[in-house]
């Protein structure tokens, strides 16, 4: 026994690989989410867009292609719009997916670690 009641239980190369594992999904968990955030936004921006578009009398709108604005029909830029939502609809379905894989395998992690180590690690962010 160790000071303070706490035993030393020996790490072996396949808890360290686990406690490896569990960090990596943790990093990427962070990333996903950051990730969703961005494509929130993004599909919102795209949302917004196409409702302002609705409102507008022009035929003809300007529609920013990377760094330049062009005058392009607004039929063609409803599609426009239309595709880029799906698109960024599917990339946040995607992702949601994907977090939903990472927290479903940092579960059984900590399921396997705490039930070795039990107080002796910490996989809980502050």
């Amino acid at each position: 026994m160790q000071q303070g009641g706490v035993s030393e239980t020996e790490v072996t190369w396949e808890d360290q690989q686990n406690i490896n594992k569990f960090g990596r999904l943790n990093n990427r968990f962070h990333e996903l989410e950051d990730e969703i955030k961005i494509a929130k936004e993004s599909n919102d921006n795209l949302e917004d867009a196409g409702n302002e578009l609705i409102l507008t009398d022009e035929d003809v709108v300007r529609f920013q292609i990377g760094e330049v604005f062009a005058h392009v029909p607004k039929e063609e830029v409803e599609d426009r719009i239309e595709k880029m939502k799906e698109v960024t609809s599917k990339k946040l379905e995607d992702l949601e997916e994907e977090k939903e894989s990472v927290l479903a395998q940092m579960a059984e992690l900590k399921k396997i670690l705490y039930g070795k180590f039990k107080d002796s690690i910490n996989l809980e962010e502050d």
